[in-house]
């Protein structure tokens, strides 16, 4: 079967959105009287890639109902696909392609399908190597080296796992990102002050109040079904 547009989206890296606005902002300078443009630019790339991933997993499951007629009846007519925002939407679609590999291969484990490891280390390297030496970074130095330094890590052992996209710990941080993405979305900074309390300060998730971690979280999320859905692909003998 010959490759289409849908297979195309979706093995498109969302780290690809990063490449492009680190582009496009290079030619403006770090000056101080270029730092107002930091959080306009940052949020703009941030909806971007929620937007795209929303869309990514929606064609997922459009090309899984185009082979499992059951599927399709139960997914798109039984139930409501939802805009795929949520972290509750996209626990659905990830256990829809294990499930699907499964109906084919049967010995598919998706504990030993993952390198999260591996997975986690080139993911920090990729976002590192996109904005290191940009001006992007020079506006949110301290943000970007308590990313790459490790301080609010992802642990290996909280994702992908047999029952879950996240575990409890990373679904309360992505609650966080889609929290935000709300608030950016919705434009609902235009009605509250924008700087953060003494108290919010001092709470521990506003370590998470970090551009750069939220995109490690969705390209996290990226990669973990672009994956599964390769491996989907090669299952029903699909050429990629």
């Amino acid at each position: 079967m010959q490759n289409n547009s849908h297979t195309e989206f979706i093995l498109t890296p969302i780290s690809n959105l990063l490449e492009d606005i680190v582009s496009a902002n290079a030619g403006i300078g770090d000056g101080i009287e270029t730092y107002p443009l930091c959080d306009y630019i940052m949020q703009a790339v941030f909806l971007k890639m929620t937007g795209f991933q929303e869309q990514k997993m929606k064609c997922i499951c459009w090309e899984l109902a185009t082979y499992d007629y059951e599927y399709r009846y139960d997914r798109f007519t039984k139930n409501s696909l939802g805009e795929c925002s949520s972290y509750s939407d996209k626990k659905d679609v990830y256990k829809d392609l294990i499930k699907q590999i499964k109906k084919i291969d049967s010995s598919f484990d998706v504990m030993s399908f993952f390198d999260r490891d591996a997975m986690l280390f080139e993911i920090t390297k990729r976002i590192q190597d996109i904005f290191l030496n940009s001006n992007l970074v020079s506006w949110s130095q301290f943000n970007f080296v308590e990313f790459v330094s490790g301080s609010i890590q992802i642990n290996s052992a909280d994702f992908a796992t047999n029952r879950d996209l996240f575990n409890s710990s990373l679904q309360e941080k992505y609650q966080l990102l889609y929290n935000h993405r709300n608030r950016c979305a919705h434009n609902i900074h235009s009605y509250q002050q924008n700087l953060p309390t003494l108290k919010m300060l001092v709470e521990e998730n506003h370590r998470f109040d970090n551009y750069f971690y939220r995109f490690c979280l969705l390209i996290l999320i990226d990669e973990i079904v672009s994956r599964l859905f390769t491996k989907y692909k090669i299952a029903i003998g699909s050429e990629i």
